[in-house]
């Protein structure tokens, strides 16, 4: 018997979101790892907040809201505030009920600039960092450092000579620069659009870009990011970062680092042997400048570090094809690497996941 296409919506629900989400689906063990870290913070929120006033959006709500744009790609926040009208699964993971009301995009972005003053997206990094610790996924000895570039939200024609005079426009279109023969520095130029961006380039062939570094230390056993920072982009920034990064990571009395062959130098050689750190980075044999000797590279572990650190690759590329890293949507290190360790543990989280709840 053929149904009828009936329109008219009923008036009353007596499902839940809860019973509407499967039992098996990905976001639940996410939630609840997501939750536990959630509960850890809750001393840094109260001290973010008056204790009067009227009520704002809640950070556990906000930051939910935050990973699922990062999990699911979302573009910009007013897209997701629109997923949020209609979407239940996303309701269900926020924590919003069916008659909640969704904030305005503006609302959203003032109190998410809160929480990048109260330093919560580390604060979220360490809690799930501590969830792995303690179920025993992370290692504690072996670790590998990388770098790369997060390109900036300016384009090349905001690039100009500082101090300049007007709007400098050429041509018929206003505001537009021609810069083409110019030869333009970050001693002599820099952005109207960030300021803080560099121009720089990975290596040679490359094209030049505006700019920021993001820099992570991930242990070898799962791949798990346990450090990240965001610099100014810099052709010593990968080295000068592994140093305070390390400084930082829970460790052995005795590690090892692997590395790129851009960390092969005396310098940074010599400081991570100070702090009892093993280089196993790769060898840069040009011009007989290596600073890692015979010693160092015929030990059996120096081929498993060089093995396994390739896959640190894996946290830049889910970062940018996944995640919001392959073009900044923020203005500022300070609020771009604010994104960049927010987005390194949701990365966490996804390795995590099947590692907790291989079912």
């Amino acid at each position: 018997m053929r149904g009828t296409d009936q329109q008219q919506p009923t008036m009353f629900s007596y499902v839940s979101p809860e019973a509407r989400v499967p039992a098996d689906h990905p976001l639940r063990a996410t939630r609840e790892m997501t939750n536990q870290a959630l509960r850890r913070l809750d001393r840094k929120f109260r001290d973010l907040y008056a204790r009067t006033g009227r009520p704002s959006v809640p950070p556990e709500q906000l930051l939910r809201a935050l990973l699922l744009q990062v999990l699911y790609s979302i573009r910009s926040e007013r897209m997701l505030m629109e997923q949020l009208e209609y979407n239940l699964l996303f309701r269900w993971f926020v924590g919003l009920q069916m008659d909640d009301r969704v904030w305005d995009v503006t609302v959203f972005t003032k109190n998410r600039d809160r929480l990048l003053k109260g330093e919560v997206a580390e604060g979220f990094f360490e809690a799930v960092l501590e969830q792995a610790r303690g179920a025993g996924l992370r290692s504690d000895e072996h670790f590998t450092v990388d770098g790369t570039l997060i390109e900036a939200w300016a384009g090349h024609k905001s690039f100009r000579p500082k101090g300049e005079d007007g709007d400098g426009s050429s041509g018929s279109r206003p505001n537009e620069r021609d810069f083409h023969g110019e030869r333009r520095k970050n001693d002599t130029h820099a952005s109207t659009t960030d300021p803080e961006a560099r121009l720089f380039r990975k290596g040679n062939g490359k094209e030049a870009k505006l700019c920021f570094m993001g820099h992570v230390i991930t242990e070898n056993r799962h791949g798990l990011v346990v450090a990240s920072t965001t610099t100014l982009a810099t052709g010593t920034a990968e080295r000068e970062a592994s140093i305070r990064m390390m400084k930082r990571v829970k460790r052995a009395r005795r590690s090892t680092l692997a590395g790129d062959k851009g960390y092969d130098t005396r310098e940074h050689v010599a400081a991570l042997r100070r702090l009892g750190v093993t280089p196993n980075v790769d060898r840069n044999d040009r011009n007989r400048r290596s600073a890692i000797d015979d010693r160092t590279t015929t030990h059996p572990g120096y081929l498993v570090s060089q093995r396994k650190r390739k896959c640190v690759e894996q946290v830049f590329g889910w970062g940018k094809l996944v995640g919001p890293l392959r073009k900044a949507k923020q203005r500022g290190v300070r609020r771009v690497g604010w994104m960049f360790t927010f987005t390194q543990a949701a990365y966490n989280l996804v390795r995590m996941r099947p590692l907790l709840c291989p079912t």
